[in-house]
């Protein structure tokens, strides 16, 4: 019988949580006050009850606020997706309203009341108070819409708006000035956006770290946020922490984990621009090199294919991606793009409907869970091997706790010996497609894991 092994000795990353973006369901699900029928909640407490809360939901513990671009209150450019019109705090007077984006804070505040435990603020676009055009876009592709005598000013707005959340009670941990500068982000893109060169985020953070340090509310800035694994990751590495100011105010880097399809599908060129763990691998290699004891986050990634899928077709995408992030990268933590859907695509948790409150589930919402629920923060990543390439797998110990998660992503049922910890008492929770983290008891040396399924392992008694 093959075995489930796991490698107590060489402990390596400490994983700080799993989380998602408010952007851009939040200004509307915040306004759905009306009661659940099932919970006799407000339906967008409810919601933040089933992403945040450890008991009544799978208990994730990092949330991504978008600071709008003001697009919604100019109305200077009208997206397709009229819910990617976001507002802005800072008025063109230069004075501040408080009352604006009034849905999105409240679901930020229920939110963190439901157990979310660290606020990352992110912006699209800076204001377009201080854009060039007066948009939160782009009129043309190539150019960036910040001008240099604006970096302070917008640098200011972040400080700003930081203080009021904190002042709100809002874990803020982390603020992130610039959003996938790699692309272009006009019109066409549906979206706020801001497209810069590396050297000007490299000008722009160093200003934010300047006025940060200044201000000295503890927080830290984030970046570089680009846009795919495959593409300018060693450049915006570089920025984040060979720049000794930069690195000062930060203490790690952000990548997203997208891998756009390239188009190119003839043998040994495919090889080399399709296969995302040829990437991952030598970006790590890269990284050890240079920036071995750096930390690596993975802030946005979403599955992204067309229609709504709600098995678990999507739900093993993300548990591979994730376990891979993980266990290749070194992540140290793994943030989902949006926590919520309103289109026909495989990116949220939940899926809504704009015109009726009210929410659907996803077999990737429960998979999720595997991980955010049962993985405490504080737990240190520890490899695992399984015998089995179709079974991938990742152990998190903490005190004398072991959690691994593995995802059998074959049609068959694996059948593993984890005698490793005989020892213990230990917990088997499954996501698959009858099972939703339905939790069991399990023979440590019978652990059969279903086809196609997501499962939790819990081991009281293993310790480093």
């Amino acid at each position: 019988m093959k075995k489930i092994t796991v490698d107590l000795q060489h402990p390596q990353q400490t994983m700080e949580g799993f989380g998602a973006s408010g952007a851009w369901w939040a200004q509307v699900v915040g306004g759905w006050t009306q009661t659940d029928d099932d919970s006799g909640l407000p339906v967008y407490e409810r919601i933040a009850q089933l992403l945040y809360d450890k008991e009544k939901g799978i208990g994730m513990t990092c949330y991504r606020h978008n600071l709008g671009g003001g697009s919604q209150n100019s109305k200077s450019s009208v997206f397709p997706q009229t819910c990617r019109m976001a507002e802005c705090h800072l008025k063109n007077d230069g004075t501040y309203d408080w009352s604006r984006d009034e849905n999105a804070v409240r679901m930020l505040l229920s939110c963190v009341k439901n157990g979310c435990e660290e606020v990352v603020l992110f912006c699209n676009s800076p204001p377009e108070k201080y854009t060039k055009n007066g948009k939160s876009c782009l009129d043309r592709a190539g150019q960036t819409n910040l001008s240099r005598k604006n970096f302070a000013a917008f640098a200011d707005y972040c400080v700003t708006v930081t203080k009021h959340f904190l002042s709100l009670g809002v874990p803020v941990r982390f603020v992130s000035p610039v959003n996938e500068p790699v692309w272009v982000w006009t019109d066409k893109n549906g979206q706020e956006g801001c497209h810069y060169r590396p050297w000007q985020v490299r000008q722009l953070l160093r200003v934010c770290a300047d006025k940060f340090r200044e201000a000295n509310i503890g927080v830290l800035l984030s970046g570089a946020e680009n846009g795919d694994i495959r593409w300018f990751n060693k450049t915006y590495t570089r920025i984040m922490l060979g720049d000794k100011k930069i690195k000062a105010a930060s203490d790690g880097v952000d990548v997203h984990s997208y891998f756009l399809p390239s188009g190119i599908r003839l043998g040994i060129i495919k090889r080399l621009f399709d296969d995302r763990l040829v990437f991952l691998r030598r970006y790590r290699k890269w990284l050890d090199r240079h920036y071995p004891t750096d930390k690596v986050r993975v802030s946005e990634w979403t599955h992204m294919q067309g229609g709504r899928d709600y098995g678990m077709d999507s739900a093993l995408v993300q548990a591979q991606t994730m376990l891979d992030d993980i266990c290749i990268l070194r992540a140290c933590a793994w943030q989902n793009w949006i926590a919520v859907s309103n289109v026909d695509y495989c990116d949220g948790l939940l899926y809504i409907d704009l015109d009726k409150p009210g929410f659907e589930f996803t077999k990737r919402y429960y998979a999720f869970g595997n991980f955010s629920k049962y993985v405490p923060v504080g737990a240190r990543y520890c490899a695992v091997q399984t015998q089995d390439d179709a079974v991938k797998a990742a152990a998190f110990v903490k005190d004398a706790t072991t959690v691994v998660v593995a995802a059998n992503l074959s049609d068959r049922e694996c059948v593993f010996d984890c005698s490793q910890f005989a020892q213990s008492e230990l917990r088997m929770i499954v996501t698959d497609a009858d099972s939703d983290l339905r939790e069991t008891s399990v023979d440590v040396r019978n652990v059969t894991l279903a086809a196609r399924s997501v499962v939790t392992l819990i081991a009281q008694g293993g310790s480093l």
